[in-house]
């Protein structure tokens, strides 16, 4: 019995393209051909191929094929490819778990992982922010953060969104002291947010400079100012409250 490329290839459940491939790669021999030129497959063409899409389907790469035999040295081999398939289990689930948390908030489909219940509260400039923390900051720093995004006060953030660039000083200083009330709780609950700084991994020079950049590029001046006031005035009513012993109000936010 012999069988032409497409015909072996229909039978091991694969393609012409695919069998071409692995002629290529020296992983299955080239048979004979026939007095008219075409190739004739024998069984043994049909048993190695099945065996090479078998492993294939195991998750091995193609350049493993080969060394890969029934040794301590091939079940090693297989160890790596499951340790290599659980690690995509795993990205393939967080994927999932994303989508699903997408859907259901009914927000944008690049809002940062784990923000997704709090998008709505942030504008285009704080999700890209937050796309920037997630890589300078590790992921209970991140769930900090998302916290003191539900503690904000929403309509203040909103407002300090519509601020324009020839704001004057007037509205920065009462949206600043606006601000200020509701990063007293985060502040405290957190005290790295006083020192973001401690909390950068990798090259902290470089990331800083990224935070930095991305702020000023992100945001105009008036917000920046906003900003730079509110945190300035929380910082100081935590510690009037840390050395008075006193607790923010739960409603802070509210």
């Amino acid at each position: 019995m012999a069988w032409s490329t497409r015909e072996l290839a229909e039978l091991a459940g694969t393609t012409v393209n695919t069998v071409r491939h692995y002629h290529q790669l020296g992983l299955l021999d080239e048979p004979e051909r026939r007095h008219n030129g075409y190739k004739q497959y024998e069984v043994a063409h049909l048993m190695a191929l099945l065996r090479i899409r078998r492993l294939v389907d195991l998750g091995v790469p193609l350049g493993q094929i080969r060394e890969l035999s029934a040794t301590p040295a091939a079940n090693q081999a297989l160890h790596e490819v499951d340790a290599e398939l659980a690690q995509s289990i795993e990205r393939l689930q967080s994927a999932r778990a994303g989508i699903a948390a997408i859907l259901r908030e009914e927000v944008p489909a690049d809002v940062p992982a784990g923000f997704e219940s709090v998008a709505s509260r942030m504008s285009d400039a704080d999700r890209s922010m937050i796309h920037l923390y997630s890589r300078v900051f590790d992921e209970e720093a991140l769930a900090d953060l998302r916290t003191s995004v539900e503690l904000c006060d929403s309509e203040v953030e909103a407002e300090i969104d519509r601020l324009p660039a020839d704001a004057d000083e007037a509205t920065v200083a009462r949206l600043a002291d606006a601000l200020a009330p509701s990063l007293v709780r985060s502040i405290i609950e957190h005290p790295w947010l006083a020192d973001p700084g401690s909390r950068l991994t990798g090259d902290r020079a470089s990331a800083g400079e990224a935070l930095a950049e991305s702020m000023k590029a992100l945001y105009n001046r008036p917000q920046l100012e906003v900003f730079v006031r509110a945190n300035a005035r929380a910082l100081e009513l935590a510690e009037e409250m840390r050395t008075a012993g006193e607790q923010p109000p739960s409603d802070v936010a509210d």
